[in-house]
């Protein structure tokens, strides 16, 4: 990505191990200005990053898959939940860089691309706006034309109204559109699926993040279909394909799959499938993976 100013060298940085494949960087942290040296370095350290995953053959293996359920539309537009902190942590500044690389593949303009994360820092907000890429100023729902389930804590429905932070419960309003939702709670691909819960708009939806059959071989069917219920519905409606195993990021892509959900397959299920549209709550739900709204 072309960035005002170039890429300038950043200062010298020392790591520290945080768990599972997972280290943090230290060096720059006190740079957190709008600009100035610790964005420029942030900057520097993703292109690395974009190098590192042309060079190993990674993104190329990766291409086909991702390229092949694309080609019938192409999206329009992009969202990305739960990168992490990019600037300190390798394996989120992988996913960033693959996000990006992503978006020049599908001729995706970075601005039709918007981002959130509750743990961004100034910094990395500012290199993420220094390469052209929109900021969510909140986790919103956005419901679909028609759509009346009740809102939690906001009394009764508007349709098509929007309300800022309710955990990825977000509509694509009839835009092909790609979601990026790498290593992300299993209750955000639940309410993101409850949020466009109808063939129309599955459809036109494709989600990059952890694997659905993978969810389903780890659950027990019942807490499946008791908290994840609309993960449950779809399975036989899915399409996915990994992306390939790479030995240099084996912690990084683990578990990721490219979904897609053809018309033809979501038309085949019952429906009473698509008759039942109540919010998700998880409300016996003892391992929730998602930042409520307050929590941040």
């Amino acid at each position: 990505a072309a960035v005002a100013g170039g890429w300038r060298a950043g200062r010298a940085r020392r790591r520290r191990r945080r768990g599972r494949g997972e280290e943090e960087e230290e060096g720059d942290e006190e740079e957190e200005g709008e600009g100035g040296p610790g964005t420029e370095a942030v900057l520097r350290r993703l292109r690395e990053a974009r190098d590192d995953l042309l060079s190993s053959g990674f993104w190329a293996a990766s291409a086909g898959a991702v390229r092949a359920p694309l080609s019938a539309e192409p999206p329009a537009r992009c969202v990305c939940y739960g990168l992490g902190r990019f600037g300190r942590c390798p394996a989120a500044r992988y996913q960033l860089a693959f996000l990006l690389l992503l978006l020049d593949e599908l001729r995706v303009p970075p601005a039709r691309c918007e981002l959130f994360d509750p743990a961004f820092s100034a910094r990395e907000a500012a290199a993420l706006r220094a390469l052209g890429l929109g900021l969510l100023p909140e986790n919103e729902v956005r419901r679909p034309p028609g759509h009346t389930a009740g809102i939690r804590g906001q009394g009764s429905a508007v349709t098509g109204s929007v309300v800022p932070g309710q955990e990825g419960k977000h509509g694509i309003e009839g835009a092909a559109t790609l979601f990026y939702m790498v290593h992300c709670g299993k209750a955000l691909y639940n309410n993101l699926l409850w949020s466009n819960w109808s063939p129309a708009a599955l459809s036109k939806l494709v989600i990059i993040g952890n694997s659905f059959r993978g969810i389903e071989e780890r659950l027990l069917s019942r807490i499946l279909e008791r908290d994840y219920s609309y993960i449950a519905k779809v399975l036989k409606g899915v399409e996915e394909v990994a992306l390939p195993s790479h030995p240099r990021y084996l912690d990084t892509f683990n578990d990721t799959s490219v979904h897609w959900f053809p018309l033809d397959k979501l038309q085949q299920l019952s429906p009473e499938v698509w008759d039942f549209v109540e919010e998700p709550m998880y409300q016996d739900c003892e391992d929730l993976e998602i930042i409520r709204k307050g929590e941040e």
